[in-house]
């Protein structure tokens, strides 16, 4: 489980290390003038004085502390109200420069990359601009874009021995899309550094985007991905005659209006793709989950090693390459969000496909081309590789 008490003690520790550098620089302060705004001037110079590890160190009292034990604040104030007034103000001036520090220069475009996370049925309220004209553009757009990803290059599959290595990189790397929009790490199953701004903000994706509290709503929705999720979905769409046969009296008239988008954009497509082929969107979606909650302490490094090798053998069992694997996320995550009714669908669309592009045919010293240095696992008749 996640370790709540170890997160308290670093940021007791870090609220005590920046109580004691602010009232230092208060005293000296106090010499030069009088008055919350010089002090909280002084207080900001003093952290772009202290440099990175300081800036960092502020920045974690002040999401640790408001999200885990607000008493920290209130411990860094010792009862003075200037103090407390003081430590805010300078917290929230240095707050975009210290994760600027720890994460990149270009939060702007992380801050976007993070608000695209692969959420789970109804992330996004329901816009009812939504029209069939719109449907057919996107439909559209998603056609295109799977041309492109077909016409990437990508080394042939390979055999892959049962308990060879390659298993585990494979495993990491079904998660390479929702990583790529992220910033992730893909070298192993950490996703970021074990830094508390950074765990804390996984935590909040994850609570977020998906509802998932902890360990036990991680392992069920785990279990939904990989015996329902939108493999299931998409067999029930295919086979209903009508939208009418997919709703109920308990349904609303957005809920209603999502079904018959999504029958009709299953209708559609069924003819060309098979349910199986959604296995790639449950498939990633269930890998990033399992490496976010390795990362959370929410499940063991051995359990996550184990749920990533079989969705590796699911997914090298059902698909047959990166470029169709890529196909698959993108066509699950239209569908996903023509259940949402989200209007966005077209830019969401266009980020996956720039992702997966990255993903296959990217420079290696941009941090790019990963897939390329891991062929998907080839089949024989008898099956994978023993």
């Amino acid at each position: 489980m996640f370790d709540l008490d170890a997160i308290r003690k670093r940021a007791q520790q870090a609220s005590e290390h920046a109580a004691d550098s602010i009232r230092q620089t208060m005293e000296k302060s106090e010499a030069l003038t009088v008055g919350a705004k010089a002090e909280a001037e002084a207080a900001a110079s003093a952290v772009e004085a202290e440099g990175q590890v300081d800036a960092g160190s502020q920045r974690q009292v002040e999401i640790l502390g408001q999200t885990f034990d607000p008493a920290n604040i209130a411990q860094m104030a010792a009862g003075q109200e200037l103090l407390r007034e003081s430590v805010q103000k300078q917290a929230a001036a240095a707050a975009e420069r210290a994760l600027g520090q720890l994460l990149g220069e270009d939060m702007g475009v992380l801050a976007a990359a993070l608000e695209m996370l692969e959420m789970e049925d109804g992330g996004e309220d329901g816009d009812t601009g939504f029209s069939l004209e719109l449907e057919q553009r996107l439909c559209a757009g998603l056609d295109e874009a799977m041309t492109r990803l077909e016409s990437l290059p990508e080394p042939e599959p390979v055999p892959y021995p049962k308990d060879g290595p390659g298993w585990a990189r494979f495993g990491i790397l079904l998660s390479g899309i929702v990583s790529s929009l992220n910033g992730h790490s893909l070298d192993g199953m950490d996703v970021e550094e074990h830094i508390p701004v950074l765990e804390q903000r996984v935590v909040s994706i994850v609570r977020r985007s998906w509802g998932i509290d902890g360990r036990g709503g991680l392992l069920d929705m785990l279990r939904y991905l990989t015996q329902e999720g939108y493999t299931l979905r998409y067999r029930r769409y295919a086979g209903a005659a009508a939208p009418e046969e997919l709703m109920d009296g308990s349904m609303d008239e957005e809920d209603r209006a999502s079904a018959a988008r999504a029958w009709r954009f299953v209708q559609r497509y069924k003819g060309r793709y098979a349910p199986g082929f959604l296995t790639g969107w449950d498939v990633g979606r269930a890998a990033m989950l399992t490496r976010w909650g390795c990362y959370l302490g929410w499940i063991t490094g051995s359990e996550a090693e184990g749920i990533l090798w079989d969705l590796s053998q699911w997914a090298a069992r059902e698909l047959h390459s990166w470029r169709e694997f890529a196909r698959s996320y993108l066509f699950g995550g239209l569908m996903w969000k023509l259940l949402c009714g989200d209007c966005s669908a077209g830019s969401y669309l266009s980020s996956l496909t720039d992702a997966a592009a990255g993903l296959l045919a990217g420079a290696p010293e941009q941090g790019g081309g990963q897939w390329m240095s891991c062929p998907w696992p080839a089949q024989r008749k008898n099956g994978f590789a023993g």
